[in-house]
C-alpha cells in the first residue's frame, strides 16, 4: 500500500515536469528557427507616388531576399517663368524607368524590431530611365522635348506609414544621353544627371 501511495504522490509532479520541459523545448526550437529566418523584401509591391515634379505608378518585384526590381511609369514635370515669357509655364512628359534596388539594412532593422513592411529600409540602386518624345502636357502649345536616357547610381530610404502610405527620399549623380539628332540637332549630347527626389505614396 505504501508503494502505491508513493507512486501516486510522485506521478502528478513528474507529469507536470515533463509537460513543462516539452513546452519549453518546443518554444526554444521555434525561437531558434525564427532567429534563422532571413529578412526579405516583399514578393511584389504595387504603389503610386507623387512629388513636386511628377506622379508615378510602380511595382517592386523580389529578385533575392535583399534585391527588388522596381519598374515605373509616370510623368516627370518642369516649370519655367520670368519676364521673357507672357506667363509661367509647365510641362509634363512621360517617363519609363527600371531600377534594381539593394535594400542593405533589412537585418539591422529587424534586430532593432523596426518594420520592414513593404520594403521599408535603406537602399542603393541603379536607376535607368527614359523620356520618350511621345507627347507632353503643358499650358503652352507645341511644347516638345528631346528624348533622353539616364543611368544614375542612387542612395535612398523608403519608409511605410500605417498600412498603405509611404515616403521616399533619394540622391544620386550619374550620366544622361540626349537623342538630339532625332529632334533636328546636328549631333547627340551627353551631360551629368542628378536624381534628387522626395515622394509620398500609397501602396495597394
Amino acid at each position: 500500500m505504501e508503494n502505491k501511495n508513493l507512486k501516486k504522490r510522485f506521478k502528478k509532479p513528474l507529469l507536470t515536469f515533463i509537460t513543462i520541459a516539452l513546452l519549453s523545448s518546443n518554444a526554444t526550437v521555434k525561437a531558434q528557427n525564427q532567429e534563422h529566418v532571413q529578412p526579405s523584401v516583399e514578393k511584389s509591391v504595387f504603389g503610386a507616388q507623387a512629388g513636386l515634379l511628377g506622379i508615378w505608378v510602380n511595382n517592386e518585384a523580389k529578385l533575392t531576399n535583399a534585391i527588388a526590381l522596381r519598374s515605373e511609369i509616370g510623368f516627370d514635370g518642369g516649370f519655367w517663368g520670368g519676364s521673357f515669357y507672357p506667363k509661367n509655364g509647365y510641362v509634363f512628359t512621360p517617363i519609363i524607368a527600371a531600377e534594381p534596388r539593394f535594400y542593405y539594412n533589412l537585418s539591422k532593422r529587424t534586430r532593432k524590431n523596426k518594420s520592414i513592411k513593404n520594403n521599408s529600409a535603406n537602399f542603393i540602386s541603379l536607376r535607368t530611365s527614359f523620356h520618350p518624345d511621345w507627347f507632353t502636357i503643358s499650358n503652352y502649345e507645341k511644347v516638345s522635348i528631346v528624348s533622353d536616357l539616364s543611368i544614375i547610381p542612387t542612395w535612398g530610404i523608403r519608409r511605410h506609414i500605417g498600412n498603405h502610405f509611404n515616403y521616399e527620399a533619394g540622391l544620386g549623380v550619374g550620366y544622361r544621353y540626349y537623342f538630339a539628332k532625332s529632334a533636328g540637332y546636328l549631333k547627340n549630347e551627353s551631360d551629368v544627371a542628378v536624381n534628387l527626389h522626395l515622394r509620398i505614396g500609397y501602396t495597394f
